[in-house]
């Protein structure tokens, strides 16, 4: 049987999920040793995407093959065994049955993410926020937001040597709000290049604090050149918070 595995994870002192020869410390490596310890048989996870060191996830898809039948109808007593053997940094969250030929990276439809800043100082928000104590027209800041619904191609905020098919996503709906000290940049997209989320807040909030005019925000877009749009934010501040998939490749 296949099924989909959700969970959540806080990214800090983990060097993002894909699995690495090179380092130990991945959300992959530690989801693969606990499910396949709880269900005595070895289980690798197929992610629904990598995400960077240090990112976090509130919700998280990965899928794996069992020959046992029945670990979705009896849910419960299967995530209170793998979350007795994972860290307290990573919570599974629910199992469902899917179709053989379902993907938990293939098969989404949509991602969305968010990024928190925190404008004043709050040692309960250190590490999973950035502190930007500076002044920024959040106007300005949603203008870009619908400018970035009108263009395909966002070459000029992916990592570079990516090796990518394509830089082209399509951005559903991005904006900027803000809630006392807290401002949170959510964005929805059918897919997205890597660092490319954490490329636009940085370039945004130059155009919040007036470095960059929109005029100079659509010129960076256009130029298809990583080297012209602002610095990458840390990742301490950027959450995936959700993955959409079609209903039918879930098994009722």
């Amino acid at each position: 049987m296949r099924y989909f595995l959700q969970l959540s994870f806080k990214g800090t002192g983990y060097h993002g999920w894909q699995e690495q020869s090179n380092s130990p410390d991945t959300i992959q490596e530690i989801c693969n040793k606990a499910v396949s310890k709880v269900l005595n048989h070895p289980t690798k996870l197929a992610g629904a995407g990598r995400t960077d060191t240090g990112v976090h996830a509130e919700k998280f898809f990965a899928h794996f093959d069992s020959p046992l039948e029945t670990l979705s109808e009896e849910k419960k007593k299967w995530l209170y065994k793998f979350n007795s053997v994972t860290p307290f940094t990573m919570a599974f969250q629910d199992i469902w049955k899917v179709k053989p030929d379902a993907h938990a990276r293939f098969d989404a439809t949509s991602r969305t993410y968010r990024y928190d800043i925190v404008t004043r100082k709050n040692p309960f928000l250190y590490g999973n926020a950035l502190f930007y104590p500076h002044p920024l027209d959040i106007d300005k800041m949603n203008k870009a937001c619908a400018t970035l619904k009108q263009y395909k191609d966002f070459s000029s905020f992916k990592k570079l040597q990516s090796n990518n098919k394509t830089d082209f996503c399509t951005i559903k709906s991005a904006g900027w709000e803000m809630q006392g000290d807290k401002l949170s940049f959510t964005i929805t997209a059918d897919r997205f290049l890597r660092n490319m989320v954490r490329a636009i807040v940085g370039t945004m909030l130059n155009v919040g604090n007036g470095k960059y005019t929109h005029r100079d925000f659509c010129r960076i877009i256009e130029s298809k050149n990583r080297s012209h749009a602002g610095a990458s934010v840390a990742a301490c501040g950027l959450y995936l918070t959700s993955i959409e998939y079609p209903a039918e490749i879930f098994i009722p």
